[in-house]
C-alpha cells in the first residue's frame, strides 16, 4: 500500500488515501471513537472502488471502477495496524473492522473470504458490515450468514441502511432495487444468535425524510432489532441534494423527528443516538469522504476517473 495522502489526528481518527498493489485508489479510515486505543480500535474500509449505488447523501458513489480484490481489502487492514503496532498484532480490548466506507460491500465476495479470515488472525476481532440489501446478492448472505453463524455468533454487528420508512422516499434516497423490509426484517431474524447483537437499522436522519415508528414496527420487532440515528453528515452529496441534517451535533436530541425517537422507545427498541467525536466532521473520518478532496488536489488522476454524478469538484472545500 502506497500512501497518497492522510488527513487527522492520531488520538482521534486519521484518513488514508492509498494505492494498492493492483494500482486501485481506495480511502480507508482509522479512529479511536472512546479516546483510549487499548479499549477500542476502528477501521473503516472500502469493499469497492467507488460504488455503482449513488446513495443520496454518500459521496462514493460519484464514480465506480469495480471490486477490489481480498488482497486490496487486507492492505487497508494491515497498513494501520503495521504503523500503529509494528509486527505485533492490535494491542487492544475491541479491534473492530467495518465494511462500511466506499462501496456495497454485498457486490463483492471477497468481503466475506476476509471476514472468515481475520477471525483466524485475530481473537479480538469484531466483525461489523453495513448494506443497503441489494436485489441479486443472495448468495452473498447465505455465506455472510453460514460464517456468521460458525464464527462470530456474539460479535457480528449488521448494520442496514433504511433512512425513511416511506418505500418511495426510500427508492429515491438508495437508487437501486434492493430487499424491502419484510426480506429484511426475514434476513435478521435469522442472522440474529441468542447472546448476540442486535440488526442495527440505521437512519441518517434528514429533515426531509418521512419516518414512522408504527410502520416500523409492524414488521421489525425490538427483540431483534435495534434503530441507530446518525446525523446527516456533511457530504457533497447531502449539499447537492438539499438534504438537512436533523440531529443536533451536541445533544443528539433531533428537531423535526424527535416524537419518531420518542416513539421508538415506547415500543421498546434500543435507540443508539451516534453522534461521535465532532471533531471527526473536520477530518472528514466520519462519512467525508476524503477522496473528494484529494482528486481535486490531483487534477491528473481526477481526470482518469469517469464520475458518474454531476459535481464540480472545486466546491469540495478543506
Amino acid at each position: 500500500m502506497e500512501i497518497l495522502s492522510e488527513i487527522g489526528q492520531d488520538s482521534v481518527a486519521k484518513v488514508y488515501i492509498g494505492r494498492t498493489s493492483e494500482g486501485n485508489i481506495v480511502e480507508f479510515v482509522e479512529s479511536i471513537p472512546t479516546g483510549d486505543i487499548s479499549e477500542k480500535w476502528v477501521l473503516v474500509i472500502s469493499s469497492l472502488n467507488g460504488c455503482p449505488v449513488g446513495c443520496k447523501m454518500c459521496d462514493a458513489g460519484f464514480f465506480y471502477r469495480g471490486k477490489l480484490s481480498y488482497r486490496e481489502i487486507m492492505e487497508q487492514i494491515e497498513y494501520p495496524i503495521h504503523r500503529r503496532f509494528g509486527d505485533k498484532k492490535p494491542d487492544t480490548r475491541k479491534f473492530k473492522v467495518q465494511f462500511a466506507r466506499m462501496g456495497e460491500p454485498s457486490f463483492n465476495p471477497a468481503v466475506i473470504d476476509a471476514i472468515n479470515n481475520l477471525g483466524d488472525i485475530y481473537e479480538n476481532f469484531y466483525p461489523s458490515l453495513s448494506t443497503v440489501a441489494p436485489i441479486g446478492t443472495k448468495r452473498f448472505f447465505e455465506k455472510l450468514l453460514k460464517v456468521k453463524k460458525e464464527k462470530y455468533p456474539e460479535r457480528f454487528q449488521l448494520q442496514f441502511s433504511i433512512h425513511t420508512t416511506e418505500e418511495k422516499q426510500r427508492d429515491e434516497i438508495i437508487p437501486v432495487k434492493k430487499w424491502n423490509f419484510k426480506e429484511i426484517a426475514e434476513y435478521g431474524r435469522r442472522f440474529y444468535d441468542e447472546g448476540g447483537k442486535k440488526i442495527t437499522l440505521n437512519f441518517a436522519l434528514a429533515a426531509e425524510n418521512v419516518v414512522d415508528a408504527d410502520k416500523l414496527r409492524r414488521f421489525f420487532s425490538p427483540e431483534y432489532f435495534l434503530v441507530k440515528i446518525t446525523p446527516l453528515n456533511p457530504t457533497v452529496s447531502a449539499m447537492k441534494n438539499s438534504l438537512t441534517n436533523d440531529v443536533d451535533p451536541v445533544s443528539g436530541v433531533p428537531n423535526k423527528h424527535r416524537d419518531f425517537v420518542e416513539r421508538l422507545k415506547e415500543y421498546g427498541y434500543d435507540v443508539i443516538i451516534s453522534i461521535g467525536d465532532l471533531r471527526e466532521n473536520k477530518i472528514g473520518s466520519n462519512c467525508g469522504m476524503y477522496i473528494l478532496r484529494f482528486l481535486k488536489e490531483r487534477p491528473k488522476i481526477a481526470e482518469s476517473y469517469t464520475f458518474v454524478r454531476d459535481i464540480k469538484l472545486e466546491i469540495v472545500e478543506k
